[in-house]
């Protein structure tokens, strides 16, 4: 009789002491969390700052297409301008209160936290015909882009083509860091998920 108390109360000590051996093992977990996720915002450094960036250069290669890409730490926007190299790709991309049309000064309503304008020195139509190279409308969402599961970007606006220039609005969750490639046959736009 003991000898069975003696193996029960070893057994209760036994099952306390792993019992609370476990409570760490079930915390390690949330404190690698915070440890993943700054591992995961080390590995998306940018640097990039939020200032609007600009390159003065143009052509008269039309536009005609613009997509979109998600990425681990940036959501890009790019603008296909087939047969320009990136010298000819002039370009201005800056946050704006409100994004307005060229020529007429047309408001045209963006959603998101922020506004990112993006005006390309590329027309989207045929410099000699008029005929138009990309189906934009006018403060109409952008054809063929769906931003449904993006991070960052929340809306697209096409603003029309001006003397040349082609303009976007790119409607963002916020105010956040992004930078501007000029690559040949299009111009790229990332914007960071994160500060």
């Amino acid at each position: 009789m003991v000898r069975s108390r003696t193996l029960w109360a070893t057994a209760a000590l036994l099952a306390a002491a792993l019992g609370v051996a476990a409570v760490p093992a079930t915390a390690a977990p949330a404190t690698a969390a915070p440890a993943a996720a700054t591992r995961a915002a080390a590995a998306c450094p940018t640097g990039w700052g939020s200032l609007g960036k600009t390159h003065s250069a143009g052509t008269a290669t039309p536009l005609t297409n613009v997509r979109t890409g998600r990425h681990d730490c940036y959501d890009r926007f790019v603008v296909d301008v087939p047969g320009a190299g990136a010298a000819e790709l002039g370009f201005s991309v800056a946050y704006v209160d409100r994004l307005y049309q060229d020529g007429s000064g047309r408001p045209i309503a963006v959603g998101g936290g922020a506004v990112l304008e993006v005006r390309v020195d590329a027309p989207s139509y045929d410099p000699e015909t008029g005929t138009p190279t990309y189906p934009g409308r006018v403060a109409q969402p952008l054809p063929g882009v769906n931003l449904a599961g993006y991070s960052t970007f929340r809306d697209t606006r096409y603003a029309g083509s001006f003397e040349g220039v082609t303009q976007f609005g790119l409607g963002v969750r916020a105010h956040l860091p992004f930078r501007v490639q000029r690559l040949a046959d299009h111009l790229v736009v990332d914007v960071a998920h994160t500060w």
